[in-house]
């Protein structure tokens, strides 16, 4: 009885945590909605338009070729490895087999790297470097699949065949590898598996311009994952689903009279053929080959007539890069990042010859402190006529000249809140300590937007580097803490469209897309102030083509071309002439989008406070998040 019901809940907590969340995501891929959290009805678009999406297609054929390449190679290379090895006398063998244990026992962040750092000084960081790493990294886990089979075996039956006058090779081909050949094929699956999942090596030795399914998806998860990678998901599924029932397909046996029997064992010949080798592996090449084929038909050239954009994820109008393609006949090669603090490091390092990024206020600052900015030519950009003179006004606070950067996207910070779910109209921060909404609020879940806040609810600044000031903070958020129902990024924006919280802390841009899912929530900018932000683009120090990011500059800042950008992301833009293009003039004159002079009188822009208090406000938000 008390084995039947472990057997139960063994099988139940199955389900629960592996097979709901996969039924969860193949419904989603068929919601109209964007939303995780609201049905729109019953739609192919995303399979449809993961067909157009070339972004994921070029991250799945990279994923497969790459994955198959890499364990390919590995299999090939630790096969001989571990014949080599088995070969050795024990001291030999011992040291030789711990030296190619280290990358499994090492820390995948620092084989990353390591890798990296290695790549950068030889090579440019690419397909290239990918697949060289995810070789290595294979190879000690095909040697262990191997090694043990090896030392199993006895070699005497490879003497007898070398007596009887086969050569090495041929005694190697047809009695040895025949029997470890198995362990081969458990190795290769092992390789193919740990290169598909692979993350954190893959992040750091690709490239500008090149993913894998891992490094996208990660990429899109703070900001929330596309419906399109929900469809690929569900198709992934379906299809390893459809081999394992081929590969596991076994005819079902009958009694019958011996030539029947012989009929039957032909027959279950065929289809044990058919069924556990040729289909699978029909469909293993056909996917391979289609990304090999998809591969050849959208590589990049390179070259002069090229661009490297490094850029917030889903900043741009995807439909702008061919019209600024088709018009300067430059190549575009775009990449996306998720925080300024993840930008920083790969521009630094020089890894990666960025032409244009666009990096917010404090991040410039830095980077001009740092000496990785290149002045723009303003020659090559006369639209920036269209910039509102206040904003660059504004900018001069992270940009004193304003030689090196041109204002994109702007915004502030404020409070979103449900108006079902509170009674009173809101305007001060302080509604964030109100214990009447316990578990009911959203904090963002980035240090100086959290002690943003904190500071300005104490009628300090949000760039304080008054000791005790900050500590204030602190403890304010510590108090905080028990109140707030999770720690979010862009996760606030399918919660309160949701209902699933009161209040949350969150981007003007995001809030006027949540208003328009959801009509019960109002956005405020509270009376003590908030962050005015500014995002810009900048040229890195070491571009390599230095006029073609000034053209593609010069083109976002053409009105109808910001008017586009602006319709697709919804942040605020400081374009004079995109405004004037919008025609909905609720939308032209939305207080969330454009919010009045009088609004923004206790707002400031995050500064660059230099490293030492860079760790003071992380040493101290450490201390919130451990309470």
């Amino acid at each position: 009885m008390v084995k039947r019901f472990f057997m139960k809940f063994y099988l139940v907590l199955i389900i629960a945590f592996l097979y709901i969340p996969i039924a969860v995501l193949v419904v989603l891929s068929f919601n109209a909605s964007r939303s995780r959290v609201v049905w729109g009805g019953f739609t192919l678009e995303w399979y449809q338009n993961l067909l157009h999406n070339n972004d994921v297609m070029a991250a799945l054929q990279n994923t497969l070729t790459i994955g198959f390449a890499s364990a390919a190679i590995a299999t090939g290379i630790g096969l001989l490895a571990a014949i080599g090895i088995d070969a050795m006398r024990k001291r030999s063998y011992t040291l030789t087999l711990g030296i190619g244990n280290i990358p499994m026992l090492n820390a995948d962040i620092v084989t990353g790297i390591a890798l990296m750092l290695w790549f950068s000084r030889f090579t440019n960081l690419g397909y290239v470097s990918i697949l060289l790493a995810h070789i290595t990294f294979n190879i000690p886990y095909v040697i262990l699949s191997i090694l043990p089979k090896l030392q199993q075996m006895d070699m005497s039956v490879y003497e007898a065949a070398r007596d009887l006058g086969a050569n090495s090779v041929t005694a190697f081909v047809r009695v040895i590898l025949p029997m470890i050949f198995p362990s081969v094929m458990s190795g290769f699956f092992m390789a193919l598996t740990m290169s598909m999942d692979d993350f954190v090596v893959t992040y750091f030795t690709k490239g500008a311009g090149i993913n894998t399914l891992s490094t996208m998806i990660y990429g899109e998860l703070k900001r929330g994952i596309k419906p399109e990678m929900y469809a690929l998901s569900t198709i992934m599924f379906m299809t390893v689903l459809v081999l394992l029932f081929l590969i596991n397909f076994t005819p079902k046996q009958k009694n019958s009279s011996p030539s029947a029997a012989s009929k039957r064992r032909r027959h279950q010949s065929i289809s044990h053929i058919i069924f556990k080798r040729a289909v699978p592996a029909a469909m293993i090449l056909v996917i391979a080959a289609g990304g090999f084929y998809y591969g050849s038909k959208n590589g990049v050239t390179g070259g002069d007539n090229q661009l490297i954009v490094y850029n917030w994820g889903e900043y741009l109008d995807p439909d702008v890069i061919p019209m600024f393609e088709k018009e300067t006949g430059i190549q575009v090669v775009y990449e996306e990042y998720e925080t300024n603090e993840i930008m920083y490091p790969k521009v630094q390092s020089g890894a990666i010859a960025y032409d244009v990024v666009c990096p917010s206020d404090y991040m410039i600052q830095r980077m001009i402190e740092n000496d990785l900015l290149a002045k723009i030519n303003f020659d090559n950009i006369p639209n920036i006529k269209y910039i509102g003179d206040t904003y660059l006004e504004q900018s001069r606070q992270f940009d004193p000249d304003n030689l090196y950067s041109v204002p994109y996207c702007w915004g502030t910070v404020g409070i979103l809140y449900n108006k079902t779910m509170v009674d009173e109209p809101i305007d001060s921060w302080s509604v964030l300590w109100d214990e009447k909404y316990k578990d009911n609020i959203l904090m963002q879940d980035s240090v100086r937007d959290a002690f943003a806040v904190a500071l300005k609810y104490i009628g300090a600044s949000l760039n304080s580097t008054d000791l005790n000031e900050l500590e204030e903070a602190k403890q304010l958020l510590i108090d905080q803490k028990p109140l707030v129902q999770a720690y979010v990024i862009d996760q606030v924006r399918d919660k309160m469209i949701g209902n699933e919280a009161a209040i949350g802390v969150i981007y003007s841009g995001e809030a006027i897309y949540t208003q328009a899912e959801n009509p019960n929530l109002e956005y405020v900018i509270p009376k003590e102030g908030s962050n005015l932000w500014i995002d810009s683009w900048v040229i890195p120090k070491n571009a390599q083509h230095k006029e073609n990011a000034e053209k593609f500059i010069n083109f976002l800042c053409r009105p109808d071309i910001a008017k586009i950008n602006f319709d697709y992301i919804t942040y605020s833009t400081p374009n004079t002439g995109a405004r004037e293009l919008i025609e909905d003039p609720a939308i032209r004159n939305s207080k969330i989008a454009f919010p009045e002079p009088e609004d923004l009188v206790n707002c400031e822009t995050f500064r660059f406070l230099g490293d030492k208090y860079d760790a003071i406000y992380n040493q101290l938000w450490r201390e919130v998040k451990s309470k």
